[in-house]
């Protein structure tokens, strides 16, 4: 790592120029095993401490705006079993949506006045953090993405979110009502907390 000095354990060919590494020598410790590609322009030393969602990882560089939303978010807050087949954020309308070949993403593109609420952050690497709704957030989401993502996989997160010990009933509400989907949250709180 001696062409290396002074990077993160991941970083971008940006910041690599900007601590004075050739493009060259960047591309050679790749080839050379020192390096992983984790997208395009994305790069994670291999000494460095395994990380538990390099996905999310790599997606937080190449997009620094956007946030980790939806059955993404779900699965890292244990809401769901099932697995996406990309990586789902949203970005602010308004804001190009990011273009990655790896990992595939599917971008979710909702109002800039509700965009930062529930707003959380994940640890994906030792150290490193990725933007994620928070639990309450990710369900309110899934519930009104329900037609789109299915009524199934809503009602699931709500229970689950339901079973937590850190569960807030009033911020599934607030949540709904910011996010317009009110009447749906409540009718499924209500059966499920009567049960």
């Amino acid at each position: 790592m001696r062409r290396l000095p002074e990077l993160p354990s991941t970083f971008t060919t940006g910041q690599a120029r900007a601590a004075g590494v050739h493009p060259r020598d960047l591309y050679a410790a790749r080839d050379d095993g020192e390096l992983v590609e984790l997208s395009r322009g994305v790069f994670r030393r291999v000494d460095a401490p395994a990380a538990a969602y390099p996905d999310l990882l790599a997606v937080s560089l190449r997009a620094p705006r956007a946030v980790v939303c939806l059955l993404s978010a779900a699965a890292v807050h244990d809401l769901t079993d099932e697995i996406g087949m990309a990586v789902q954020i949203a970005v602010p309308r308004r804001t190009w949506p990011p273009k990655l070949d790896h990992p595939p993403i599917e971008a979710f593109v909702w109002d800039p006045l509700t965009f930062e609420l529930g707003l959380d952050a994940v640890e994906v690497a030792p150290g490193e953090w990725a933007r994620i709704y928070s639990p309450g957030r990710t369900v309110v989401d899934l519930m009104r993405m329900r037609h789109k993502l299915g009524e199934s996989i809503a009602h699931v997160a709500l229970r689950r979110y339901l079973a937590r010990r850190d569960a807030r009933v009033a911020d599934l509400m607030t949540y709904a009502k910011a996010l317009d989907v009110l009447g749906p949250v409540r009718a499924a709180v209500d059966v499920l907390t009567a049960s």
